[in-house]
């Protein structure tokens, strides 16, 4: 019996990990469960799962769960604040945490989770794109187990030498990889006319073609900030530099990603695009555990398409792949001006293709310091909000 602790309860991830646990009521229970603001939800979560703890973002809504949790007749400890995550995260009574808290609030409980030893599902890039070197350093020290929940992470994982289920397998003698393929949708603009882009509104940009995901995810997929993330995840999680990975549109969401391997093999993982295919399969690694998804019909597949980006309609990308060859603390610059441009985007304060220049904006402005320590990535994440905040507040529409 595995004991999980839930970052993120609420969220997509996080939603799709409890009907996972659902089904296997044998094998995990839940220990602790987290929101930041969704109380309502997490109260039903928690009348549903009966954790042991819950963690929600602030005093208030830890009152309103309280009195919630209490008329319901369930005893559930309820808490706030990034103390309180980070308390659930490391627990002596967890096994495993999923980490799925969107963006730079989630460093520090994932980073909690790592130094406590845990089996961490990694669906938080933010925390690798932010501290890199640092988090792979503090998990390999505590012997956590970091296994990716990002779809093509997963898929990468899949099909990599396994080496024990030690990552970075591109770095292991022997594992004659020449080079990862990440695969991407390529969003709801691929084909739409790059001179039309300015007068896309939020709810365009988060109507994804494939993918059901929250706001913040999904304007990222359609700026493709979200591959840029993940190239720089999979190179912490694989070992590979900037020219081994490489980014290939592939508008079904059929192949979650491939390895190509020096003998000129290409292995490719499929399945339907549903997130409870990596959740279950890093649940259960290294066995397999039925996951609710429906089983992939090749019969009924027409076509699978594939193409090169496009750097001058996904110049996010571009950015990402910049930010990882300069090392650093330049991914903590990206990260942090992205999450404000990508916020303001969704308030209304700046239009789409004013995103990509923000964030460069900051790219340029600040320099790229090493990052020698959580504290230091830290404020250098603080110095890029706030640059991109001033910057933001000059523009206009």
């Amino acid at each position: 019996m595995q004991r999980i602790t839930i970052l993120g309860a609420t969220g997509s991830i996080g939603v799709s990990t409890l009907d996972v646990l659902a089904r296997h009521p044998e094998r995990y229970s839940v220990y602790a469960l987290s929101a930041q603001t969704r109380v309502e939800e997490l109260a039903a979560q928690c009348v549903q799962f009966r954790p042991a703890r819950a963690v929600v973002g602030s005093a208030a809504g830890a009152a309103q769960l309280t009195a919630l949790l209490r008329a319901a007749g369930v005893a559930t400890e309820v808490d706030y604040g990034e103390a309180a995550l980070c308390a659930i995260a490391s627990a002596p009574e967890v096994d495993t945490v999923m980490a799925a808290i969107v963006g730079a609030a989630g460093l520090a409980p994932t980073l909690a989770a790592a130094r406590g030893g845990k089996k961490v599902l990694l669906a938080n890039k933010e925390a690798l794109v932010m501290s890199g070197q640092l988090f792979i350093d503090a998990a390999r020290e505590a012997g956590a187990v970091l296994l990716p929940i990002d779809s093509e992470h997963n898929a990468i994982f899949q099909c990599m030498p396994q080496f024990g289920g030690k990552v970075p397998a591109v770095r292991e003698q022997g594992a004659g990889v020449a080079k990862i393929l990440l695969t991407a949708s390529g969003g709801p603009f691929l084909t739409r006319d790059v001179e039309t882009l300015d007068a896309v509104t939020p709810d365009q940009a988060c109507k994804h073609p494939t993918w059901s995901m929250g706001r913040k995810i999904s304007v990222d997929s359609a700026t493709m900030m979200n591959k840029g993330l993940e190239v720089i995840e999979a190179h912490w999680l694989f070992g590979a530099p900037a020219e081994q990975i490489e980014v290939v549109i592939h508008p079904q969401s059929v192949i979650h990603s491939m390895v190509s391997y020096v003998d000129g093999s290409v292995l490719a993982q499929l399945g339907n695009p549903d997130m409870r295919t990596p959740i279950a399969h890093a649940l259960a690694y290294p066995e397999r555990i039925a996951s609710g998804v429906a089983q992939l019909d090749l019969t009924q597949i027409a076509t699978l398409q594939f193409e090169r980006p496009d750097f001058k309609r996904f110049p996010c990308l571009a950015l990402a792949f910049d930010a990882l060859r300069a090392g650093g603390t330049a991914p903590a610059l990206l990260n942090a001006a992205n999450e404000v441009a990508v916020q303001a985007f969704l308030d209304l304060k700046i239009g789409f293709r004013q995103i990509d220049r923000v964030i460069a904006h900051v790219m340029d402005a600040l320099p790229h310091g090493a990052a020698h320590s959580i504290e230091a990535v830290m404020a250098q994440d603080a110095a890029a909000r706030a640059a991109a905040d001033t910057h933001i507040a000059g523009l206009s529409r």
